[in-house]
C-alpha cells in the first residue's frame, strides 16, 4: 500500500505544479497585455486648454470645470490667493471658475483664458462675495485654437 500513496501524492504534486504553471501563464498574459488586441485605437475625447486666475488676498472657495466629460465641476476650499490653475476641458463644454468669499470679506478677481486668450473676468467684494467667469468652447478640433 506504501507505493500506492506515493504514486497519488506525486499525481497530487504534479496537478498542483501545473494548476500554478497555468495561473502563473494567465498572471504573466495579463501584465504584458497591451490592450490593443482588437485592433481598434483608443478614443479620446478632443480638449482645449483652459487657464483659471484668482487674484487677490486672504483665501476663497473656488469651483471650477476641468477634464470631466460630464461636466461634474473641481471644488478648492480656502484657496489661497492669489491662485492659477491650467487644465484641459473637454470640446464643447462651457469653462467656468467662481469663487465665493469668507465672512471676512475683501476683494478677488477670477479670470478665465482659453488657449491663452483672456475671455472674461469678474470681480467679487465684501462679505460671501461671488464672482463667476465662463467662455464657450468650439464643438470640434478643427475650430479650436
Amino acid at each position: 500500500m506504501p507505493s500506492l500513496f506515493r504514486r497519488a501524492d506525486r499525481s497530487v504534486l504534479i496537478a498542483a505544479g501545473a494548476a500554478l504553471a497555468a495561473c502563473a501563464g494567465l498572471v504573466a498574459y495579463g501584465v504584458v497585455d497591451t490592450g490593443e488586441s482588437d485592433g481598434r485605437p483608443e478614443r479620446r475625447t478632443p480638449t482645449a486648454s483652459v487657464t483659471y486666475e484668482v487674484s487677490g488676498q486672504g483665501t476663497a472657495d473656488i469651483t471650477f470645470q476641468a477634464r470631466s466629460e460630464a461636466g461634474k465641476a473641481t471644488v478648492v476650499k480656502a484657496a489661497a490667493l492669489p491662485w492659477r490653475k491650467t487644465v484641459d476641458v473637454p470640446l464643447g463644454q462651457a469653462p467656468n471658475v467662481s469663487i465665493t468669499l469668507g465672512e471676512n470679506g475683501g476683494r478677488a478677481r477670477c479670470t478665465l483664458a482659453i488657449s491663452g486668450r483672456y475671455v472674461q473676468s469678474a470681480t467679487a467684494s465684501g462679505t460671501f462675495g461671488r464672482a463667476t467667469c465662463a467662455g464657450a468652447l468650439p464643438t470640434t478640433p478643427a475650430t479650436a485654437s
